[in-house]
């Protein structure tokens, strides 16, 4: 592959925001980022580190590698949105492939993603884990229960810059922040594409980083009521079965869970990438969604909102008819082609993060 070309020899921008607090992890991902450098013509690492290591990671990271800091005019709560937004604003090209630090491309997914941006506005590839611990594995087992009924959310997306940029950008406030992207884009008339065959590697997080994130995910599930509804019944109807004394119905639904995420396993050459292990191990993480649900409705009663680092978020999407409503749409014709809907640009409405406050008390809100 010739740099900034896939197979279909479009040109793209490489995004990748981040946040380090110290240098775990930095020889790998510059390994890695010099591999991309030979892909792409245009890689921009945009870096919310603190201050020494911002330095060190632009010592590692020196040409052809584009190493800024998140542009002050779209902070928010959700620090990746900024850095997402400054890489979309910085962007040479049309295409913008937007990756976790943790995202490990190669360049048949590359290209497969760039093409598809031909066609599409906005590519959800399917993530799955290079290395599989305890922990991957479990997490694994939500990845193939969505893909058993619709498509997973990975931690990578690939767009077209004129897309988002039209659609003024999209909203950093909220949790579920991948979502909101993918919202925004269809409110604003663009095609999303998920195909469930389009495999990009990620690099397992560490088992504490895991735990930390459980209730945080759960809280996501306020994006998609039907969802958060139907893990909100799962220890009820656990606690109903045990005072029954009614273990039929726990095991019918076990053994559903399991069918379930197989059938995701086996779905558009699954099989190829995920280990069929994690698919017995889905039972356990249901029964762990609909605990972390809970919790998640609790941090929304005492709180306001989910805990994100020193602040509290309080939405975890917004809907789509929120952001119809907020998208004003012009009909116009380009090149003789039929009218297409596109959005008036559009800031979005300035949110001053809430602190955390402690147990039992109140968040003031304003009129």
């Amino acid at each position: 592959m010739a740099p900034g070309q896939g197979p279909a020899g479009g040109r793209f921008s490489y995004v990748l925001p981040l946040r380090m607090t110290d240098a775990s992890g930095r020889e790998e991902l510059t390994e890695y980022l010099g591999m991309l450098a030979t892909w792409c013509d245009d890689l921009i690492v945009v870096d919310a580190s603190g201050p020494e290591v911002f330095a060190d990671n632009r010592r590692a990271w020196q040409n052809p590698v584009r190493h800024v800091a998140p542009d002050g005019a779209h902070a928010s709560l959700m620090g990746k949105v900024a850095g997402v937004l400054t890489g979309i604003d910085l962007a040479r090209h049309e295409r913008v492939v937007i990756a976790d630090d943790d995202v490990r491309y190669d360049p048949p997914a590359l290209g497969r993603a760039i093409e598809l941006l031909g066609c599409h506005d906005l590519v959800r590839p399917q993530n799955f884990f290079s290395e599989l611990p305890w922990h991957a594995r479990w997490d694994t087992a939500r990845t193939l229960l969505n893909r058993a009924v619709g498509a997973d959310f990975p931690g990578t997306l690939a767009v077209r810059r004129s897309t988002v940029r039209l659609a003024g950008g999209y909203d950093g406030d909220v949790m579920f922040e991948n979502l909101e992207l993918i919202r925004t884009v269809q409110a604003a008339g663009g095609d999303v594409v998920a195909p469930l065959e389009l495999f990009v590697a990620r690099r397992p997080p560490t088992a504490g980083h895991f735990w930390g994130q459980r209730t945080r995910q759960a809280y996501d599930d306020f994006a998609i009521p039907v969802r958060m509804a139907v893990w909100l019944t799962i220890v009820p109807s656990l606690v109903v079965s045990a005072a029954r004394r009614d273990w039929r119905s726990p095991l019918l639904a076990t053994f559903a869970a399991v069918a379930l995420a197989e059938r995701g396993r086996r779905r558009c050459a699954g099989r190829s990438v995920f280990a069929s292990s994690c698919s017995f191990l889905a039972p356990l993480w249901v029964l762990e969604r609909g605990v972390t649900a809970w919790l998640a409705i609790l941090q929304r009663v005492r709180y306001g909102g989910v805990r994100y680092g020193d602040s509290i978020i309080p939405v975890a999407a917004h809907s789509r008819r929120w952001l119809r409503q907020r998208t004003t749409t012009v009909d116009s014709e380009v090149g003789g082609a039929a009218a297409r809907a596109r959005p008036r640009a559009r800031s979005w409405p300035a949110r001053a993060a809430l602190p955390l406050l402690p147990v039992g008390a109140r968040p003031v809100r304003g009129t």
